[in-house]
């Protein structure tokens, strides 16, 4: 099994190598909800989620949804 660092939304973007703006279209979300997400404002719902892991070709349980928040499956939000 791979492993896989724990990274912040943004650079899971950015390691995908997509800008604001064209992960926000691939998304189907404004940049500004990306934004949100990003700066931990409001935290994507698990649809989105799956979404953003598919988009990013990232594996959602090993993402920071803004500065301090890791979300897991099957666990609260810690």
């Amino acid at each position: 099994m791979k492993e896989y660092p724990k990274i912040t939304l943004r650079a899971a973007r950015v390691n995908a190598d997509l800008t604001l703006e064209a992960a926000a279209k691939k998304l189907s979300i404004t940049k500004e909800t990306l934004r949100n997400y990003e700066y931990g404002k409001t935290t994507p719902d698990w649809n989105m989620v799956d979404k953003i892991s598919k988009v990013y070709d990232f594996p959602s349980d090993y993402i920071f949804f803004g500065s301090l928040t890791r979300l897991k499956r099957n666990r609260s939000v810690t």
